[in-house]
């Protein structure tokens, strides 16, 4: 399976050095020839079939091939790796990937400036995983005490940390205007947090867990607010050829298949997430202990959830306009509860 990855900057990730431009190109170029043999072969044989995962931070491959899910599909497979939704979403949309997960809100910022995409599954986890930060030493005690103060939000804006600090705002009481808010690459903010250089960030992931990891004081998590949800999203020209929609079918029950032997295999898991991504094990271990994922079909409380975030920022002029969640959901694709599918039927 090849390896199309976008640079990640900073010293905690190990990827291939390649232009989102060049590999826009490259992985179009791909796209073009798995069409060709699609379209010359038997309705029902998927061999011709070429499918471009897109992902972020190598978070869905990693356990996807930790569990071996996807050992003897009869379609072929390509990963393209960028560091956050923004390139990824540029990515869909120039039809270089065939598929996109991302959280809510880059979800919500794509489809708002016309990405052709629909959401066809949902990944739950937990909203531990997203936090407002300050340093161990800082005089921030509360949210109402970000009044005033300088709060940096990773990544861009309609991201869910923004979503967070938001709705945390609104909850203690606090005007946005009188919090000062800046936007900056999680990759960035990590090390610039770290010396002190930032007063309070709003974060997610496992670069939450590295400043946790380092004594950052948790001020407020997206526990009861964030949704907690992502979504694998699809190109619509993905989803309007038939053979490549059968082996999309087929590779989310086997996405659901490898969330559940990492529920299973908790440990070995951290192990294998720490050495891909090049991050200490104890990193690793956080992220594990802030709860399971799991792949499952799109519910109509997914799409509730979701509508509610779009109505938010929208209100807030973070979003020009609003979208139809409903619209832009297909639940026919990953329609089956993967509980329900056998080991026969998630590998054959």
């Amino acid at each position: 399976m090849a390896d199309l990855s976008i640079r990640t900057p900073g010293r905690f990730w190990k990827t291939t050095a390649v232009l989102l431009s060049g590999a826009a190109l490259l992985l179009a170029g791909c796209g073009q020839s798995g069409d060709a043999k699609t379209s010359s072969a038997k309705p029902s044989d998927l061999s011709g079939v070429t499918l471009v995962l897109g992902d972020q931070a190598k978070g869905l491959r990693t356990v996807v091939e930790a569990s071996n899910a996807l050992e003897g599909i009869e379609y072929k497979v390509q990963w393209a790796n960028f560091q956050g939704a923004a390139p990824l979403f540029e990515a869909l949309r120039a039809g270089a990937v065939d598929l996109a997960p991302a959280g809510d809100t880059p979800v919500l910022a794509a489809a708002t400036g016309g990405t052709p995409l629909r959401i066809v599954a949902a990944r739950r986890g937990q909203s531990r995983g997203i936090a407002i930060l300050v340093p161990p030493d800082s005089t921030i005690r509360s949210v109402a005490d970000l009044k005033g103060r300088n709060v940096v939000v990773s990544s861009a804006r309609g991201s869910i940390a923004q979503y967070l600090l938001i709705r945390a705002l609104a909850n203690a009481g606090v005007e946005e205007k009188d919090v000062n808010v800046g936007f900056v690459l999680p990759t960035d903010a990590l090390p610039a947090f770290n010396a002190g250089q930032i007063e309070a960030w709003a974060t997610f992931g496992v670069y939450q867990a590295f400043a946790e990891q380092k004594g950052a004081r948790v001020l407020i998590t997206g526990e009861g607010i964030n949704s907690g949800l992502t979504f694998i999203t699809a190109s619509d020209e993905v989803l309007g050829d038939p053979l490549k929609r059968r082996a999309l079918s087929d590779v989310l029950g086997r996405f659901a298949k490898a969330f559940e032997w990492a529920q299973d295999n908790s440990d070995e898991y951290a192990r294998v997430f720490a050495k891909v991504n090049d991050i200490p094990l104890d990193v690793s271990k956080t992220l594990r202990k802030w709860g399971d994922e799991s792949l499952v079909p799109v519910e109509a409380r997914d799409i509730q959830a979701l509508q509610q975030v779009d109505d938010l920022f929208v209100e807030k002029k973070i979003f020009p306009h609003r979208v139809d969640v409903k619209a832009l959901t297909d639940d026919q694709v990953f329609s089956r509860s993967p509980l329900a599918l056998t080991q026969s039927e998630a590998t054959r």
